[in-house]
């Protein structure tokens, strides 16, 4: 590997994409749990 910073990531830049990325996490995590519970509710 070459020993040239020139692409290190900006530490905004790398804020905001780690910010997206649990933004998605905690919406995929309540979508799953409301399809869980409307499952449970009308035993589909």
């Amino acid at each position: 590997m070459s020993d040239n910073n020139n692409d290190v990531m900006d530490i905004e830049t790398h804020e905001k994409t780690f910010h997206g990325f649990i933004k998605a996490v905690e919406w995929g995590a309540g979508i799953s749990i409301a399809i869980l519970i409307f499952l449970a509710i009308f035993n589909s």
